[in-house]
């Protein structure tokens, strides 16, 4: 059957490193989504609190549990890396452990991927949430651009890793760089808009959880980088 007319599975990719603290309502957010045929992909990179419990207590058949073999913590981009080569999905997602999902943000990419199926990158907007503020923020107020878009990614990147949905065989070809902590998301969708179209959806889809902790790793992380 042709993939524009049947319901392909969608592979969520949760890598967590102590992320107990918002992770329960980071899952709910995919276990309550309207398009159902998913799969979480929840890789567990050698996390020292409680995140392996939380997941567990689940008991959900949707949810398959890895973990890292090692003794040494992955950087971030390995980690995804990893995570993705256990994917199964014709698509594939991300949420952070920090971030949650609107219901109907993956039954919007694929209905929008239902009327361009020649299109193999969805993204949204999103909305930021101020922990301590307990305030919400729509990221942009400008239309988001769609179609090759390299150049308007180098002048001002707008894409939040937790609103795609890539089709899985994009990842035959790209795959993130593992020398990155933070600016491995931004690197591999400017070689992918160097060669593919990509489809945004205005509405607000992801949620991204702006929180003390992950402001201050960001930035030192960010700065190692540079």
């Amino acid at each position: 059957m042709d993939k524009s007319k049947k319901n392909p599975l969608v592979s969520v990719i949760v890598n967590c490193f102590n992320g107990e603290e918002f992770l329960y309502q980071s899952i709910k957010s995919i276990l309550n989504q309207t398009y159902k045929k998913t799969e979480i992909i929840f890789f567990d990179n050698n996390s020292t609190d409680n995140s392996l419990k939380i997941i567990k207590k689940f008991n959900n058949k949707k949810i398959k549990i890895f973990k890292n073999s090692t003794k040494k913590t992955f950087k971030l981009y390995k980690a995804r890396n990893k995570a993705i080569d256990k994917a199964k999905g014709d698509f594939i997602s991300f949420l952070d452990t920090d971030d949650t999902w609107n219901k109907n943000k993956l039954s919007s990419q694929i209905s929008a991927f239902k009327k361009n199926p020649s299109i193999n990158i969805f993204y949204s907007n999103y909305n930021l949430f101020f922990q301590n503020k307990k305030k919400t923020k729509k990221k942009s107020n400008t239309i988001l651009p769609s179609g090759f878009i390299l150049q308007h990614l180098l002048n001002d990147y707008c894409i939040g890793i937790n609103t795609l949905l890539i089709n899985r065989k994009i990842f035959k070809k790209f795959r993130f760089d593992e020398n990155y902590n933070i600016i491995g998301d931004f690197d591999l969708l400017i070689k992918i808009s160097s060669k593919h179209k990509i489809v945004a959806l205005q509405k607000p889809l992801a949620n991204y959880r702006v929180h003390k902790n992950n402001f201050s790793k960001n930035i030192q992380m960010y700065l190692s980088e540079l």
